[in-house]
C-alpha cells in the first residue's frame, strides 16, 4: 500500500520542512489545494480500522520512528506489524495521519505536539468508534487507535460479586465514590461503561459523563444520559464536574483524577449528596488510597484522610490477564468499604485492609491474589501468569503452594 501522491507532495516541501510540526503544516497547506489527495489519504486508514474488529485487535499504531514503516496490531495483549500491509515513508503515514484531524484537532496538536479525540465509523448502518491520540516520535505524527466495544458487557459477565454490584446500583445506594483503578489498557473504561449501563436501564435519573474522550455513547434508556468531552463540551474534569453539579444530576463520572484538584471536586461532589465514579492508574486498592491522599502536601493529608473514607464505598483494581488458550480474562481486587476499612483509612492503617479484603468474601470482597488463584484452579491461567500478574508475591506463592 502506497500513495500516488508522494512525489508530488514531497515536491511541492519548502526546504527544511521534512520533520516535525514544520511538516505536517505544510501537508495541511497543501490539501487546502488537493481535497482528492486528503480523501485518498484517509481511506488508506479507513479499511484498516474496519478490519480490526474481525482481527479482534484492540488498537491500531502507526507512523513515527518506532513502528519502522509498518501497521501494527495488538491482538489479546501482543502487539505485532502486519508486513502484508507493505511499508510505508514517513511522508507517506504523516500525509495518511494528517488527512484524520479536524482543523482544531491539528491547531491543538501543533500546540500541544499531541492530541486525543474519538472518532466515529459509519459502515452499512453500523458504527465503529475509536480512541485516538495523534503524537510525535522522533519529530514524525504518529498514532494509536483504541478499537471501542460496540457492546457493553453485562455486569455479571465480567464476575463482579453481588454485593458489589448492589452497591454500585442507585437503586441500592445514592451516594459514594466508586474507583475503577488499573494500568493502561486493564479494561477500566469497559468496567465503568457497564456499570453506568447498568444504572441506564435499573433507574429513573441523570448521569453525567465527563470522559477525554468520550469513548462509549450510552444510549438514554431510562436515565438521562449526558455526555462531555474534555476540550470540545468542556474545558477540563474540574470544571465539568463543578459545572456538572447545577445540571441537577445523579450520578457523575469522571473520566479519570489526574491532579489535586480534580481530586478534591470530587471528593466534594460525592459528599454534597451524589453517586460518583472514577477511575485511577493504580494496581490495588491499597495502592489507589495511598494516591490519593500522596497527592496533597502534608498539611492537607489528615483532612483528605477523614473526607475520602466519608465517602469512598467502592474500589475495583483490575489487570487483563492472559490465558492458556492466549486470549484475556480480567482478574480484579474488590474492597468495599466498612466502618472498620474507614477507621483504618483515618487512623492511617492503611496497611491493614488487605487482610480485610481476604476476610470480606461475604461483603464481595477479594484480593487480586484471590481472584488469581481462582483463575488457576479452574484451569484458565497457568501459576507462572498468576505469579508475573500478581501484586503481593508472596501471598501468591502461599495460595498456589496450597493448591499442590
Amino acid at each position: 500500500m502506497s500513495l500516488s501522491f508522494e512525489n508530488e507532495l514531497k515536491a511541492a516541501l519548502p526546504p527544511h520542512s521534512n520533520s516535525g510540526i514544520e511538516l505536517c503544516q505544510e501537508i495541511e497547506k497543501w490539501y487546502e489545494t488537493h481535497p482528492a489527495h486528503l480523501d485518498e489519504a484517509y481511506n488508506v486508514l479507513k479499511p484498516l480500522l474496519i478490519r480490526m474488529r474481525a482481527m479482534v485487535a484492540s488498537d491500531l499504531d502507526m507512523g513515527g520512528a518506532g513502528c519502522n514503516g509498518y501497521v501494527w496490531f495488538r491482538t489479546y495483549g501482543y502487539k505485532k506489524p502486519d508486513p502484508n500491509l507493505g511499508r510505508f515513508s514517513f511522508l507517506e503515514t504523516s500525509a495518511i495521519i494528517m488527512s484524520w484531524l479536524s482543523p482544531y484537532q491539528r491547531k491543538t496538536f501543533y500546540i500541544n505536539r499531541s492530541v486525543d479525540f474519538s472518532i466515529n465509523l459509519e459502515v452499512k448502518d453500523e458504527i465503529h468508534r475509536f480512541r485516538t491520540t495523534v503524537y510525535l516520535d522522533n519529530q514524525y505524527p504518529a498514532v494509536n487507535f483504541r478499537r471501542i466495544n460496540e457492546k457493553v458487557f453485562p455486569l455479571e459477565v465480567l464476575g463482579i460479586p453481588k454485593p458489589i454490584l448492589d452497591r454500585m446500583d442507585l437503586r441500592y445506594e445514592k451516594v459514594g465514590l466508586i474507583l475503577l483503578t488499573g494500568i493502561t489498557g486493564s479494561g477500566k473504561s469497559t468496567t465503568l461503561d457497564s456499570i453506568i449501563d447498568m444504572n441506564n436501564r435499573n433507574s429513573q435519573m441523570h448521569i453525567v459523563i465527563i470522559a477525554h474522550p468520550i469513548e462509549y455513547v450510552h444510549t438514554s434508556r431510562m436515565c438521562i444520559v449526558r455526555h462531555r468531552e474534555v476540550g470540545v463540551d468542556v474545558n477540563s474534569f474540574h470544571e465539568g464536574a463543578i459545572q456538572a453539579l447545577r445540571q441537577d444530576p445523579d450520578i457523575i463520572m469522571v473520566g479519570e483524577m489526574r491532579d489535586p484538584k480534580t481530586i478534591s471536586i470530587v471528593l466534594e461532589i460525592t459528599d454534597s449528596g451524589h453517586k460518583t465514579f472514577t477511575t485511577l492508574h493504580t494496581s490495588s486498592a491499597i495502592d489507589s488510597i495511598h494516591r490519593i491522599v500522596a497527592e496533597f502536601p502534608p498539611d492537607e493529608q489528615e483532612r483528605i484522610r477523614n473526607r475520602l473514607a466519608d465517602v469512598l464505598t467502592v474500589i475495583i483494581s483490575q489487570k487483563l490477564v492472559p490465558t492458556v488458550d492466549n486470549k484475556l480474562v480480567l482478574a480484579k481486587e474488590i474492597l468495599s468499604v466498612d466502618n472498620s476499612v474507614q477507621a483504618a483509612i483515618r487512623n492511617k492503617n492503611i496497611g491493614e485492609i488487605y487482610q480485610m479484603m481476604i476476610e470480606g468474601r461475604k461483603m464481595g470482597m477479594m484480593t487480586l491474589e484471590q481472584d488469581l488463584h481462582r483463575l488457576y484452579r479452574t484451569g484458565i491461567i497457568t501459576n507462572k501468569t498468576a505469579m508475573n500478574y500478581a501484586n503481593n508475591k508472596g501471598r501468591m506463592m502461599q495460595l498456589l503452594s496450597s493448591s499442590v
